[in-house]
């Protein structure tokens, strides 16, 4: 009986590993479809299951090529970033060179490295194309205008690059903005036909005001952005004060290179123009419209704008500072709202362009120099008409 009892039970457990094995087995043998498959080997692939990916690709040999072959194709749907492009072909060089190693199957991953170095191929030469110009721009005020830049290379001309701060010494901002350009980049529309009818910068270079932009002997005078010439746009010690001054004279506005300190223009801690001791100096005159009979508007008053952090100075907003430069409704209501207080400002807005960033950080004074508009100690008494807003 006991005996009886005994087969009886290793009966029983060898029929429960039996069981086992086969569903164990049942497991292996159903097939994964190629979309787990990839699923599958994105997880195990971010987790560092290396064991599990092994096992993975051992089981799933025929899935590997067309998993590769179905991330290739990702990557050509839609408009996707480089970074995104990138993500997928990792995804399935990993895979491609398991295969490889696994089943000695090389002709995943001879389809999916060349497609790799293209793109890093590509991306560098985008990187360089955008450093070039970082350089033209790194001086503020300067931008290249390269939306037309195949048909100008076809042209075998390089893009222009525009130099705000020397326009600025002859012309107040308010002289073309918004009167001829919107104050934003990339929404004006630029053209060389708009010009040549005397629209945009044609309004002034029409062979009177300034040189003519119709002439083609003066292409090269625009047309610089990459090129040697290009070092006197972001170098203000090369500007040539005789030019300046026949310009100035042109006009109608002043130019006084004779209080300037050894002929040099102030610059800031950034070396970059330092327009309120230009002004305060007398150094410059711009004038303020080409319209004869123009009545300047000018707001004389002040906002305080009190910091959040207790370790951060206030800041005294100064509308007659602004608006010598810049007409009431280049900023109002489109920027700025007209209620007090009805404007929450934050540094990380204005970094991104808002606020004050829509000058600040591109024609006018950097974020970085705090000190120019975080000037007001918390304790420092101020004028009557200031109103106070929380910022």
């Amino acid at each position: 009986m006991n005996r009886y009892r005994l087969s009886t039970s290793r009966l029983i457990y060898f029929l429960l590993a039996l069981l086992f094995l086969l569903a164990i087995s049942d497991v292996y043998a159903a097939k994964m479809s190629v979309t787990e498959f990839i699923s599958e080997f994105t997880r195990n692939h971010y987790q560092q299951r290396f064991i599990a990916q092994t096992d993975l690709v051992k089981n799933n040999r025929e899935l590997v090529p067309q998993a590769v072959d179905r991330l290739i194709g990702e990557t050509k749907q839609g408009d996707k970033s480089f970074e995104d492009r990138m993500y997928l072909l990792n995804i399935a060089s990993s895979m491609a060179y398991m295969q490889r190693h696994l089943h000695g199957d090389g002709e995943p991953l001879a389809k999916v490295d060349p497609l790799i170095k293209e793109e890093m191929r590509k991306e560098k030469e985008r990187n360089a194309e955008l450093m070039k110009w970082k350089k033209e721009e790194q001086f503020l005020g300067n931008f290249v205008m390269k939306r037309h830049a195949k048909e100008l290379k076809q042209a075998g001309l390089a893009p222009v690059l525009y130099p705000h701060w020397k326009h600025r010494l002859l012309f107040e901002c308010k002289v073309c903005h918004n009167s001829i350009f919107r104050m934003q980049r990339w929404i004006n529309e630029i053209s060389q036909e708009k010009i040549v009818a005397g629209e945009q910068c044609g309004t002034c270079h029409n062979g009177n005001i300034a040189f003519s932009a119709n002439d083609r002997e003066q292409c090269g005078r625009c047309h610089i952005a990459g090129k040697p010439e290009a070092e006197k746009l972001h170098n203000p010690d090369l500007i040539d004060h005789t030019e300046v001054k026949k310009a100035a004279e042109r006009v109608g506005a002043q130019w006084h290179p004779e209080k300037l300190v050894n002929g040099r223009l102030p610059v800031d801690r950034f070396g970059l123009i330092d327009w309120m001791v230009m002004k305060q100096n007398d150094v410059f005159r711009p004038i303020t419209s080409l319209e004869k009979g123009f009545k300047e508007e000018t707001r004389d008053n002040k906002i305080l704008f009190v910091s959040r952090s207790n370790f951060v100075n206030n800041v005294l907003f100064d509308h007659k500072v602004h608006s010598d430069w810049i007409s009431c409704s280049a900023c109002h209501p489109a920027i700025f709202s007209d209620e007090l207080g009805g404007n929450d400002m934050k540094m990380r807005d204005m970094s991104k362009g808002l606020y004050c960033g829509h000058c600040h950080g591109k024609v006018s004074f950097k974020f970085a120099d705090c000190k120019r508009c975080h000037s007001l100690p918390a304790d420092a008494r101020v004028d009557a008409l200031v109103r106070p807003t929380r910022h």
